[in-house]
């Protein structure tokens, strides 16, 4: 497990219940919102357009990301990692080394992205954002959504996303979306 957070602070576990810190203020002291895991190697994304990378969650390496935009999350799927984060930035990569700006079509802040159910999902503001392979995005648009999107989640099944007044959406296929509260 590997989990990080303000200042730069970066803790693994083998089980989830012992942690131990591997926070390195020579690779960022920068706060960090994001974590993923795919093709043997673990991303954290954060604050100031950090990136960092590591096979074995213990040392870390800066990566460019090309922008000083924060970044509030990362995912992985179909052989492909998405960061995304404020000034609707979207990143793309392969291998979590180099990294390729995408055009979101917002200049919203992005809180979340997820990869289920073959999709990448992104939520910013009030909106709903969709890819299959995290370089071409739809946005759905909604008045439904007035409220900014906080996280998403899919398990199965059912995409969940919440917004900052409590409110908890519920949707199939990420597009048709249930208030339910």
């Amino acid at each position: 497990f590997v989990t990080a957070g303000h200042n730069g602070t970066i803790l693994t576990s083998s089980d989830g219940t012992t942690w131990t810190d591997r926070t390195n203020t020579n690779v960022t002291s920068n706060h960090l919102k994001g974590v993923t895991y795919g093709n043997s190697t673990f991303v954290i994304v954060g604050e100031s357009g950090t990136i960092l990378t590591s096979s074995d969650g213990t040392t870390w390496d800066n990566r460019t990301s090309g922008t000083s935009n924060g970044f509030s999350g990362v995912a992985y799927g179909n052989s492909t990692f998405v960061a995304v984060g404020s000034g609707g930035t979207i990143l793309t990569s392969p291998d979590g080394t180099t990294w390729t700006p995408r055009t979101s079509g917002t200049n919203g802040t992005f809180s979340k992205v997820i990869y289920g159910n073959s999709i990448f999902m992104a939520v910013a503001n009030g909106t709903v954002f969709t890819s299959p392979d995290g370089t071409t995005w739809t946005d759905h648009t909604s008045s439904f959504f007035s409220l900014f999107l906080q996280g998403i989640t899919y398990a199965n099944g059912t995409y969940v996303t919440v917004g900052l007044s409590g409110n908890i959406f519920t949707s199939s296929d990420g597009t048709t979306w249930t208030d339910q509260i």
